[in-house]
């Protein structure tokens, strides 16, 4: 079958009734094709032949990195503990309260009132009754007794907000009997802006 001319670009011979095109792939096509080939060299040489990083090592090297960043800041955080005072932003404040709600209330109750943990509404406060000293039980934890350390899962700013929180909690009058306190001797806390 020869070509028609209206048909340059059909080629002389068909199967099955489809007649083959005679045309030239676009030039960028090419050359992208031919560049897909030597980045597929090139990768090949320098992952698998001549020891280039593997993905792990890779992700091994930036884990390590965050690992510093991490640390770092968590040491900056951890040296400030004793100056910081509590945050009276509504936003803050309500975020602390989600956060409260969440993963404080099972052991001391919505309220406060405490369960397994202690009462936070009152003035018995075994660990110290400073703003320094709740984020310092809550960034460590007190492994002891039961409560865990949120350092490894809270970040500094969630920290604050939930001891900012808890220092709305002091004096609160409950709907139902707090648990007793734990600790005889009452610690006032620093006055604040919330008193």
């Amino acid at each position: 079958m020869s070509n028609h001319p209206q048909d340059p670009l059909l080629l002389d011979h068909e199967y099955d009734g489809i007649r083959e095109l005679d045309n030239r792939l676009p030039r960028w096509w090419v050359w992208l094709f031919n560049i897909t080939i030597v980045f597929a060299a090139v990768y090949l040489l320098y992952y698998h032949v001549l020891g280039g990083p593997s993905s792990a090592q890779e992700y091994a090297a930036e884990m390590k990195a965050g690992d510093q960043i991490k640390a770092a800041a968590m040491g900056k955080f951890e040296t400030g503990i004793a100056a910081l005072q509590p945050l009276t932003d509504p936003g803050v404040l309500n975020q602390g309260h989600q956060i409260y709600a969440q993963l404080c209330a099972p052991c001391h109750r919505a309220d406060g009132g405490g369960l397994v943990g202690p009462n936070l509404t009152d003035d018995y406060w075994i660990h110290g009754g400073k703003y320094s000293d709740t984020v310092t039980v809550i960034w460590n934890g007190v492994p002891a007794k039961g409560m865990i350390t949120w350092k490894n899962s809270l970040k500094p700013d969630q920290i604050e907000a939930v001891a900012s929180y808890l220092y709305t909690l002091r004096g609160a009058k409950l709907a139902t009997p707090g648990k007793p306190p734990e600790n005889q001797t009452p610690v006032k806390a620093a006055p604040s802006a919330f008193e």
